[in-house]
């Protein structure tokens, strides 16, 4: 390449970063991302202070990632490339057979899984409630034939035998439950939840683990409730052109269901379907409205109560115990702050659930508030 050919190079990239800078601080700053489903960064206020202590150079450094201008074509554009170029894999996500996107998994250390198993232990040894413990696998364990050939994932299931030998919970298995369905739509395409019917399959093995009758299901009335949801792994994927998923529900909203966020004063009154989410991005969050503290639901069934220590995969579960508990309490440690132990001590549950995807309990730094006695304010 001759000396004109690399002067003609560098200025047409000069010229393409001056225009992106130019248009950045012209182009008006988002402050809600539809589709990623968070609130974006914006301008930072400067301070010496702020500069001096970092916080204003690591703000100003995401306020420039998330307003970049035009971002998610240049996201979805670099995923096509890596296509392309046989890479099937963007932003830690596998573009797999069939359009499904699969994200990757990396497993924890075995000091973070025992570090968390000693706090579930905690409560087990403090308690006299029985309680129970899942751990829920992903697409990319259950249905790993799915993925590019060759492709690096690190196994869920080594995580929860290893986290199961070491609980002295009354341990749940999940993870046959959702095998022996592996090629059913058990897991959204473009999401990392599973869908209501992976739901209802875990729930089977709850009631297996809870002595509880396991209905049919042929006895559920499915209605599809959305054929439009595009979930979070899709979001950060870039792969925008795959086809979106479909929401069923099973067990229908007849209105017997007294369903109250505890978080507010006094107690506020919702759904068990919260059909608003439909019509924007987040379509997930129908199930119960979303994420919460802390929400009580009165079934109008006689039966037990039971408190669940949860993640979001139990929003979409939630509805098929309806049946089984006159009760059922979910907590969502990463915004409830009290002790944990005296709660369910104080409202005299039957039985305690901890139930959570692997990757969620993989990461959570929240599972100390498991240790009696334990609370934030």
């Amino acid at each position: 390449m001759n000396r004109k050919s690399n002067i003609i190079i560098i200025l047409v990239f000069a010229a393409f970063i001056g225009a992106f800078a130019l248009l950045q601080p012209i182009l008006p700053d988002v402050e809600f991302s539809q589709q990623e489903n968070r609130y974006l960064q914006q301008l930072p206020s400067f301070s010496l202070d702020a500069l001096a202590d970092g916080d204003f150079t690591e703000d100003f450094e995401s306020y420039t990632t998330d307003q970049f201008p035009f971002r998610d074509a240049w996201t979805s554009l670099k995923a096509r490339c890596e296509l392309l170029t046989g890479k099937k894999e963007n932003n830690g996500v596998y573009y797999c057979e069939g359009g499904a996107l699969i994200p990757d998994f990396d497993a924890p250390t075995k000091e973070t899984v025992d570090k968390n198993i000693d706090y579930l232990n905690a409560l087990v040894d403090y308690t006299d409630i029985p309680v129970y413990f899942g751990l829920i696998p992903g697409a990319g364990e259950i249905q790993s034939s799915l993925l590019p050939k060759n492709a690096p994932m690190d196994s869920q299931q080594t995580v929860i035998d290893w986290a199961y030998g070491r609980s002295r919970a009354i341990n749940i298995d999940v993870a046959s439950a959702l095998g022996a369905h592996k090629d059913e739509y058990i897991f959204y395409r473009t999401d990392h939840h599973w869908t209501s019917l992976g739901a209802f399959y875990g729930y089977t093995a709850l009631c297996q683990a809870l002595d509880l009758p396991v209905p049919s299901l042929a006895s559920y009335e499915r209605q599809t409730v959305s054929e439009s949801f595009y979930g979070t792994t899709w979001s950060s994927s870039g792969f925008a052109w795959v086809r979106p998923d479909t929401i069923e529900t099973f067990v229908p909203d007849d209105g017997s269901v007294k369903v109250l966020d505890m978080s507010k004063d006094p107690p506020a009154e919702g759904p068990l379907y919260d059909t608003s989410f439909l019509d924007v991005k987040d379509k997930y969050s129908m199930f119960l409205g979303g994420n919460c503290p802390l929400r009580s639901i009165e079934t109008g069934h006689e039966g037990p109560s039971i408190l669940i220590v949860r993640d979001s995969y139990s929003d979409s579960l939630t509805p098929f115990l309806l049946e089984n508990f006159s009760r059922i309490d979910l907590m969502d440690l990463r915004y409830y702050r009290d002790s944990l132990a005296l709660y369910a001590e104080e409202n005299d549950f039957d039985s305690i659930l901890v139930l959570y995807s692997v990757s969620n309990f993989s990461t959570d730094r929240n599972l100390f508030l498991l240790e009696p006695d334990k609370e934030v304010f």
